[in-house]
């Protein structure tokens, strides 16, 4: 069966592959690291169903809280991938394992972006 996995090389995803886990178990890698398990459909601890996008029912699927992507941190205590943080005031949320700012984005339907001198959202405007 296919899956992806992600090459880990102290703490940091440096490679992600879809592959058969058979090749991934018989494969000889001379690179330092360990080849781990990621899940395509997973964000925030939650699988998502990919032919509706929605909460898949089945959230036995949900692995390693988020996909791995390169760059990314694998923390084996907490079993979980995730991303570069992106601003020095955000911090991890444990549960979902995803970067949270300090302030709640407006969510009324306009685009933001994060300004880290303000710690503020600040409206996006065409041109």
């Amino acid at each position: 069966m296919m899956g992806s996995y992600a090459k880990v090389r102290d703490g940091v995803v440096n490679r992600v592959i879809v592959a058969d886990e058979d090749f991934v178990n018989r494969y000889i890698d001379n690179e330092v690291g360990k080849w781990i398990q990621t899940s395509y459909n997973t964000r925030g601890g939650i699988h998502y169903d990919p032919a509706t996008g929605q909460p898949s029912p089945d959230q036995s699927k949900a692995l390693r809280k988020n996909f791995a992507g390169i760059g990314y941190t694998y923390d084996s205590g907490r079993d979980a991938f995730y991303p570069p943080k992106p601003f020095p005031s955000w911090t991890l949320n444990e549960t979902s394992c995803q970067w949270e700012a300090p302030v709640a984005m407006p969510s009324d339907g306009k685009m933001y972006s994060w300004d880290e001198s303000t710690k503020q959202w600040t409206e996006v405007t065409n041109g």
